[in-house]
């Protein structure tokens, strides 16, 4: 199963290469995504309990939308179409006064429409990722919807700090952390995906909450970038590292945009 949402940085692509990793869905007592993203490794896994957290409420209040009340979004998410002046109206509303649903629907109609699936906020929680000029966008995908639906059934959704998400995790458990990657560069930095942000000491203390995990017997995994700052957070540790292949989608110059190499940690 696919997830509805586009996402910089979604792990969709990367599942084959994560497969020998991840533990079978029945051996799993409880999942943990505490920065849920796109969800993909969780639509892949599905497994019988889940906590999909982050501290991005509006993406909490979809997944909740859509889990609870797709009925209502479906013919609101129909009505919208793919035109710029349109599509400019749509993210100038104020999304606090719209309904749940129609608050979901406006959230998934920009994510397929605007550049490059983004997913962006300024400080003041507006989002601001231009018109994506796509031909035919699949705006409202029923069949992966009503999927997605029945697979959060009874799913834990809250917004949370990754280290209150995971605080009660045991082992048994499996604990997965995408976070905000560390910038290969000073001009690739794509962390400020919300008003939030996630800085390198916030990088730090992810690192001790992953290793607290691991010391307790609590299965872990965790994605980010092939940097200086990561390898020294966490190799040497008795951690299990290895390569990822990924391609970048998004740089400012297109020949960026290309084959790197990812870090996927195993604890």
């Amino acid at each position: 199963m696919k997830p509805f949402l586009k996402w910089a940085g979604g792990k969709q692509q990367l599942i084959s290469q994560y497969a020998p990793h991840l533990p079978p869905p029945e051996a799993i007592d409880c999942y943990y995504e505490p920065f849920v993203g796109s969800a993909a490794l969780f639509f892949h896994l599905q497994p019988r309990r889940a906590r999909l957290s982050d501290r991005n409420d509006k993406l909490i209040a979809l997944y909740r939308a859509v889990r609870d009340d797709l009925d209502s979004i479906l013919p609101i998410l129909g009505g919208h179409k793919n035109d710029r002046d349109y599509y400019y109206a749509i993210r100038d509303q104020r999304h606090e006064t719209l309904s749940p649903p129609e608050q979901a629907a406006r959230l998934i109609y920009l994510n397929r429409t605007c550049y490059n699936g983004l997913s962006r906020e300024n400080r003041s929680g507006r989002f601001n990722v231009p018109f994506g000029r796509y031909k035919r966008p699949r705006i409202c995908d029923t069949e992966r919807l009503q999927a997605a639906s029945t697979a959060l059934q009874g799913v834990d959704l809250q917004v949370l700090d990754f280290a209150e998400a995971v605080a009660d995790a045991r082992p048994g458990d499996f604990v997965y952390f995408d976070p905000p990657y560390v910038p290969l560069s000073a001009t690739s930095n794509f962390t400020s995906y919300n008003r939030y942000g996630f800085s390198a000491d916030d990088q730090r203390r992810l690192a001790e909450t992953f290793h607290t995990l691991s010391v307790r017997g609590v299965q872990v995994m965790l994605s980010n970038s092939d940097t200086p700052l990561v390898h020294e957070l966490y190799c040497g540790r008795g951690y299990t590292i290895k390569n990822i292949r990924a391609r970048r989608s998004i740089n400012r110059n297109p020949d960026g945009r290309g084959p790197i190499t990812e870090l996927l940690i195993l604890g």
